[in-house]
């Protein structure tokens, strides 16, 4: 269970991550570290509580969110034993097509949305593999620092954003091939916009949160209110509930008989083991 903090208590009590404050600036990091920051139900609903209590507390200004260790997130926690225990136990998933669409839909479209329009400005620090769920969480923030070693990889995931954050014909490009991009490539692109070398990274964010933070809160909520409103109008939520419907058929694809793709052992996603592959062989060929 989640520990209700006080609203001006500068940590608080979760499982798989963890909360500071550090003036003005809350620090929020994704602390699965052995597991590549699998994105787990109970790191999902912590994030959210995480994000809500931050957003309300009138002494935080900034949100940051970090990954501690190697990799940001390399996606969505598709099977560790602890994931199992607690939806057998504490998160029950009704069976079917409804069951699929209800949960889906609450863990990876309504959370991050609620990401997306929390009124506060909220960075993302991304290192390592940023992965598909990865990609959907740091998407979510306004901002998105790189350290030099980051590695993206996109797909037709829940909360589908990269036409947001891409030019749509690139986008269309580099998932066709079902490739990652680098920190260089995502700089160029405008999907993140720093990138830093990697001992460097947390300081970066801290420093640039706690420059944001000197600004007056209220001024800073009216101005990401006015950018999001922007894509609002030109679509965005549409879009976002429309993609979902089209991830659940894409999903549902993957089964069929012909699905041209090996299922590789292990909890890795077909896509993911492609874009694996292709990564190792573009190194040895510019080794070479």
């Amino acid at each position: 269970m989640i520990e209700r903090p006080t609203e001006r208590r500068n940590e608080m009590s979760y499982q798989h991550i963890l909360y500071e404050v550090d003036g003005h600036v809350a620090k929020i990091t994704l602390n699965r570290p052995e597991v590549g920051n699998a994105q787990s139900t109970i790191m999902l609903e912590e994030i959210d509580d995480a994000i809500k209590v931050a957003g309300f507390n009138v002494d935080i200004r900034v949100i940051t969110l970090f990954g501690a260790g190697k990799h940001f997130c390399t996606g969505h926690d598709l099977g560790t034993s602890e994931e199992n225990e607690y939806r057998e136990t504490e998160y029950l998933i009704q069976e079917g097509v409804r069951g699929r669409f209800n949960h889906t839909r609450e863990q990876f479209v309504d959370k991050t949305l609620r990401w997306r329009d929390v009124q506060k400005p909220t960075i993302a620090a991304v290192q390592g593999y940023c992965i598909f769920g990865g990609w959907m969480v740091a998407s979510a923030m306004d901002l998105i620092f790189a350290a030099e070693d980051a590695m993206f990889l996109g797909g037709g995931f829940q909360y589908f954003t990269p036409p947001w954050d891409i030019h749509p014909r690139k986008v269309k490009e580099i998932l066709f091939e079902g490739r990652m991009i680098d920190s260089a490539e995502a700089l160029q692109y405008g999907l993140v916009n720093r990138v830093v070398p990697r001992d460097q990274l947390e300081a970066e964010v801290m420093q640039y949160a706690s420059e944001v933070a000197l600004n007056d809160p209220f001024q800073m909520r009216m101005t990401k209110a006015m950018v999001n409103a922007c894509q609002d109008a030109q679509g965005f939520y549409q879009h976002i509930n429309a993609a979902h419907a089209f991830f659940l058929l894409r999903s549902q694809g993957e089964k069929d008989p012909d699905y041209s793709l090996d299922r590789p052992e292990g909890r890795r996603r077909p896509m993911v083991q492609r874009a694996l592959e292709l990564y190792k062989k573009r190194k040895q060929r510019d080794a070479g």
